[in-house]
């Protein structure tokens, strides 16, 4: 049978972040494990969406643990003080879904000076992943989940002497290196965690061809050309819903056979039941995280340090 929100779980005493919670899969996914039981973390940077979607779970789920924290990925600055607001609430975080994206805009950066979709996409989820890490490694058994996407097959590893395209940008080329970065985060964490000795661990997911708001997005921003314009009503005939879209990710987080480095995704890719998908790995991609994580640790001046956190969380109790 295929794997369905029935599949998860009891989650309670469970806590969880999930970035985007607003809309989208971000918020299937929020409802899906508040419904389970787990308190949610709904990171989201528009406030008023995130009151509507929580009102929308909790009418869904009317015992549903929520807690909204303001979150704007493309500005360092947000992403610190909303995880100081987290870890002062939280000692522990079991699990974290870096879902939230951009797709195919045209041309801008963010309040720190990165190109926008590589910014949002993957830098601020590297902040806000470091930011958490002693928490994520107080818990038993921890998940980080990043969200890539199938465009990841035509993106390019990030060039360390222009990582934000300047001079040399495309919608569709900046998203698709920004999704690879998901991807190699996702590898590189993992790799991270084993060399650690921790029994935290990290997947990826990617959800196919879902109607979600990104595409209407894309197309309103006018960023994404022909395809852009064609993609909402395309995706709207031929895509998953966000219940099924969904799948993937909330496998990744939540299924007991799912472990560290595994990736999860729609059978027939952009469609399909959410099933473990095979990992391509193209010659140099040891190489290619190696250098995602210089330029992630130069752009942002932030660490991925996972032996330092395992310490404090360790010295902590």
């Amino acid at each position: 049978m295929s794997w369905t929100q029935s599949d998860i779980g009891d989650l309670s005493g469970r806590t969880a972040v999930v970035t985007g919670a607003n809309g989208g899969l971000g918020l299937e996914t929020a409802k899906a494990l508040a419904g389970a039981g787990a308190h949610v973390v709904m990171a989201a940077r528009n406030q008023a969406k995130a009151a509507v979607a929580r009102a929308e779970i909790l009418g869904t789920h009317p015992a549903a643990s929520l807690e909204v924290v303001e979150l704007d990925l493309g500005d360092l600055a947000s992403v610190r003080t909303a995880t100081d607001e987290i870890v002062g609430s939280h000692r522990s975080i079991d699990l974290l879904v870096n879902n939230a994206g951009l797709m195919a805009l045209p041309e801008r950066v963010t309040t720190d000076g990165f190109e926008m979709q590589f910014g949002v996409n993957h830098l601020g989820h590297w902040a806000l992943t470091s930011h958490l890490l002693v928490p994520l490694l107080r818990a038993v058994d921890a998940r980080v989940v990043t969200v890539t996407s199938v465009a990841r097959l035509q993106g390019r590893p990030v060039d360390p002497d222009n990582p934000h395209l300047r001079g040399n940008y495309a919608p569709w080329k900046a998203y698709g290196q920004s999704k690879l970065a998901n991807y190699h985060f996702g590898l590189g964490l993992q790799r991270s965690f084993e060399a650690a000795g921790t029994t935290a661990s990290s997947l990826l997911a990617h959800p196919g061809l879902s109607n979600t708001n990104l595409q209407s997005h894309t197309a309103t921003e006018g960023g994404g050309g022909l395809v852009g314009m064609i993609g909402a009503p395309f995706t709207a005939l031929a895509g998953m819903s966000t219940v099924v879209g969904v799948r993937p990710q909330l496998r990744a987080a939540t299924d007991p056979g799912a472990s560290g480095g595994e990736l999860y995704g729609p059978l027939f890719t952009s469609n399909g039941p959410a099933v473990r998908r095979p990992l391509l790995l193209l010659p140099g991609s040891d190489a290619a995280i190696d250098t995602l994580w210089e330029v992630s640790e130069r752009e942002t001046g932030i660490a991925m340090d996972v032996v330092a956190a395992l310490a404090e969380a360790e010295r902590d109790g």
